[in-house]
């Protein structure tokens, strides 16, 4: 008797699965080391870059969609979200209010994550942007931010309080054309390979190329 999906997955299905076992082995990891952790949700972010020009070039499959919404809840809401709180955890800062913030904050940014993915689904997912800030993008300023030396948990913490607000507000994003989806994806995989080469340089190019997609995506990037 043959599993139930037999015929009816496509290899970008199979990569979207990759993106969401990569995001669970970064949530297992995160723990006992952020940086692993920070490289393993990127590496998750090629994946789920790669699922989508697969399925461009190759074809995809009616479950497509929703198999990667599914797939991004965990590499790109829990994900990031432990990773966080595994950051507080392990520099023993969480007392009083950054106790509570701890806790509230990454989950927080997991209902956002689940609440944004669902309008994308269902509303944006034919369209060449996007509403409200990518939880990819998010999740990749959180990682390079993790990979880097000079942002602080506090920081960290910040960073992703904000991204609770960002990803569900009416502000379109258009996607990446094909040449700086590339360039980004180069750099994103040699932050992954050598985050420490060059006294860090290469997460810090991450962090900054997507800092400045962030704030100026809307306004000046357009197709």
């Amino acid at each position: 008797m043959e599993p139930r999906f037999a015929g009816r997955f496509s290899l970008a299905d199979s990569i979207t699965l990759l993106n969401a076992a990569l995001g669970f082995l970064a949530v297992i990891i995160s723990f006992d080391d952020p940086s692993l952790g920070a490289r393993l949700i990127l590496l998750a972010a090629i994946a789920d870059g790669l699922d989508g020009i697969v399925a461009r070039y190759m074809g995809g499959s009616e479950i497509g969609p929703y198999l990667d919404s599914l797939a991004d809840t965990v590499s790109f809401g829990v994900a990031p979200a432990v990773l966080v709180y595994s950051i507080f955890s392990n520099a023993d800062i969480a007392f009083g209010i950054w106790q509570i913030l701890t806790y509230a904050v990454p989950m927080l940014f997991v209902a956002a994550v689940v609440t944004r993915l669902a309008l994308y689904t269902v509303y944006d997912i034919d369209d060449a942007y996007t509403v409200g800030v990518p939880s990819t993008l998010a999740s990749t300023v959180i990682s390079a931010g993790v990979l880097t030396s000079f942002v602080s948990p506090e920081a960290l913490l910040g960073l992703t309080a904000v991204f609770c607000y960002l990803m569900i507000i009416d502000v379109d994003y258009p996607d990446l054309l094909p040449r700086d989806a590339l360039l980004m994806g180069a750099i994103q995989v040699l932050a992954i390979l050598v985050p420490t080469a060059f006294s860090g340089i290469f997460p810090i190019i991450l962090l900054l190329g997507a800092l400045a997609y962030l704030v100026f995506g809307p306004i000046l990037y357009w197709r």
